[in-house]
């Protein structure tokens, strides 16, 4: 389980670290050309539910914190995927990697 670190003070979004990689790649690629976007996802069960939203720019201050140590392998298809997403008018929406059973995010409780 890895987490995306936004802001300062921090607020922490819990995602699987193999997700986590993928958003790395999306993130990082629009960031890189400078360009603006929200970012969603649909929280957890657990945590009731619902949706949340961050606005990310350039300066934006992110961490990536996985916990496991290796790097897991690329699907390109999901990176596709999720680029797509990105370059919409609605912004970069988490979705599951394509042929699994749809994971969300363990625990995407914002935590300030």
């Amino acid at each position: 389980m890895g987490l995306l670190l936004y802001g300062s003070p921090s607020i922490e979004i819990s995602f699987d670290d193999r997700a986590l990689q993928h958003l790395q790649i999306v993130i990082t690629a629009k960031l890189r050309r400078r360009e603006s976007f929200v970012f969603s996802w649909n929280d957890s069960a657990d945590i009731g539910s619902g949706r949340s939203s961050i606005w990310l720019d350039p300066s934006s201050t992110l961490y990536y914190r996985y916990y496991g140590s290796r790097v897991p392998a690329i699907n390109r298809e999901w990176v596709d995927i999720l680029m797509e997403s990105a370059n919409s008018g609605s912004g970069l929406f988490f979705l599951p990697e394509p042929g699994t059973a749809g994971q969300q995010p363990s625990n995407s409780r914002p935590r300030i």
